[in-house]
């Protein structure tokens, strides 16, 4: 396979801290490392970022927006984020608990009513159909904020999958509105299973507002942020710097580019993964939950909600791996094995130090075509790499994160020393 040709990275030497006149160990050790990849050509393009406390640390990019391409990759190219979008809405949701528009605790059926028509999958019988029941407890904001409601996703569980294929359902991020309509794997509070939760918090967002998911996003979180370039719609001037999604085949070599895109102007804005993005604008929010809610001079959320979003939200659960059934949309995907895991507020949270140089308590979570952030509130930084390749956690995709990671800890701490 041809390397794809490699760009120069973006960075932005009067933004960094690091920089007085000369490169910054940060800048030439990251750079290293993101072009090391584009030349040996596993990964096609890449955009990275890092933010302090007060402002950002590293901007950079690295190869084509699309293989075989000569448009090259930027920190503000525009890329599908899929799951990213979630803490996203889960910060709408938590702006409307504090207003008391929502609850964390009451049946979300309250706004919801459509959601008690929704039932448990016990079972599938001799005709292949399945067998359900009432849930045993009411669903609530935090239950699906925290993926413990009993909803799955189709990637990693059969019973959502089957379901969907039985009833001839459209994929969640679809945009379509029947596409939810999927019974639970589990009861409610039973077990922590990544799946739909935050579509129906998408639902419950547009409910209490009277507005349109993405509208609300873009007067109260993106708007405010600055994030210019993220939506669920992608504007003429994001289009213009819109990345391709590329598939590793199953060579484990080679790269297909794929003719996809998030439907536009769907019938509901998919809030569990729908919005597109650019390191740049992502880094934004990373910022405001460092800077405990407050960002461009506002306060986008209280420091105490920020505090909330930011520690263990379910008890005694735990994440698991997530065991793939479709492979061309995800391996076998756990981060840092071995390191338990909670979740808070719509965050991963780690509650041990992770082997990158990751404090314990720090949140994180990423997009299906292997876009990461992590958000480390004990060290004050957060950091960003944004990819177009499935499957999520690709193996040379997780590694360049893992890498990414690693290389901003060990040259933040050199610095320092």
């Amino acid at each position: 396979m041809t390397a794809p040709k490699l760009a120069s990275a973006s960075a932005n030497p009067s933004s960094s801290t690091f920089d007085s006149g000369t490169q910054s160990p940060l800048k030439t050790h990251i750079d290293a490392v993101l072009s090391a990849v584009i030349a040996s050509g596993r990964i096609p393009g890449v955009a990275a970022a890092v933010t302090s406390l007060e402002e950002t640390l590293y901007e950079g990019a690295f190869g084509v927006r699309a293989q075989g391409q000569e448009t090259q990759m930027t920190p503000d190219t525009v890329m599908w984020i899929a799951s990213m979008t979630k803490p996203l809405v889960g910060a709408a949701a938590m702006q409307l608990v504090e207003q008391g528009k929502l609850s964390l605790d009451d049946p979300i059926a309250h706004v919801l009513p459509d959601i008690n028509a929704i039932q448990v999958v016990t079972g599938w019988d001799a005709m292949g159909q399945p067998m359900l029941r009432p849930p045993k407890t009411p669903i609530t904001l935090r239950h699906l904020m925290t993926h413990t409601a009993g909803f799955t996703s189709d990637i990693w569980s059969e019973n959502s999958a089957r379901f969907l294929k039985l009833n001839k359902l459209p994929r969640a991020g679809s945009g379509r509105r029947d596409a939810l309509n999927i019974p639970l794997s589990f009861d409610p509070g039973e077990r922590w299973e990544y799946g739909i939760n935050i579509d129906w918090i998408g639902l419950a967002i547009s409910a209490v507002t009277g507005m349109r998911l993405g509208e609300y996003l873009q007067k109260h979180i993106t708007g405010p942020l600055g994030m210019h370039s993220t939506g669920f719609e992608i504007t003429p001037s994001m289009r213009a710097r819109l990345a391709k999604v590329h598939l590793r085949n199953h060579d484990d070599q080679s790269l297909s580019l794929l003719d996809f895109e998030v439907p536009q102007h769907a019938e509901v804005d998919p809030g569990g993964g729908g919005m597109y993005s650019t390191a740049s604008d992502y880094l934004r929010f990373t910022r405001m939950m460092l800077n405990n809610g407050r960002a461009n001079g506002q306060q986008i959320l209280k420091p105490e909600t920020v505090a909330l979003m930011s520690k263990n939200a379910m008890g005694p659960l735990r994440v698991k791996m997530l065991h793939t059934i479709n492979t061309n949309m995800s391996l076998d995907a756990e981060f840092f094995p071995g390191v338990e895991k909670t979740w808070g507020l719509t965050f991963m949270i780690n509650e041990a130090p992770a082997p990158t140089g990751r404090s314990t308590g720090s949140l994180a979570w990423a997009g299906l075509p292997n876009a990461y952030f992590w958000i480390d509130p004990v060290r004050k930084i957060a950091g960003v790499l944004m990819m177009q390749i499935l499957p999520f956690v690709d193996t040379s995709a997780i590694k360049l994160f893992t890498d990414f990671e690693t290389t901003v800890y060990q040259s933040l701490q050199a610095t320092k020393a």
